[in-house]
């Protein structure tokens, strides 16, 4: 039986990354160091993304902005389909994304979209609907 963190731990990642094709950075660790990976885990979901500090799609959102502003497609691709997941809209995602251009600049926040339009195209959520003014 497994004890609460390890449920915690699952229960997460279940509701964040389920539905996800590619691979996911706990299998890419697995593939190295089974222990270290688990250990990885145990920190990363069962500890950051399980606090009730932020509300889970805050949360999101702010990981979606810093790889954004960091240019790290790859793994933003996957918080993407983990804010979809748990209840993020499109529009909220861009936002994240469009408000990191000011900072980072507009490459980075365009590369962003690219990433986000992909995944919403895998999706069967784009094109958007556009709001008239």
């Amino acid at each position: 039986m497994p004890d609460d963190k390890t449920k915690k731990i699952k229960d997460t990642a279940a509701a964040l990354f389920s539905g996800y094709a590619d691979e996911k950075p706990y299998e890419l660790w697995l593939s190295f160091d089974k222990n270290l990976a688990k250990e990885m885990s145990r920190f990363v979901v069962g500890d950051m993304y399980a606090r009730d500090v932020l509300a889970k799609t805050t949360r999101q959102l702010v990981a979606i902005a810093a790889l954004s502003a960091t240019g790290k497609q790859d793994e933003l691709k996957l918080h993407i389909h983990a804010a979809l997941n748990i209840g993020c809209t499109p529009q909220e995602i861009s936002e994240s994304i469009f408000q990191i251009g000011v900072y980072a600049g507009f490459p980075a926040m365009n590369n962003a979209l690219l990433t986000l339009r992909g995944v919403l195209e895998e999706n069967g959520l784009w094109p958007l609907e556009q709001k008239e003014d």
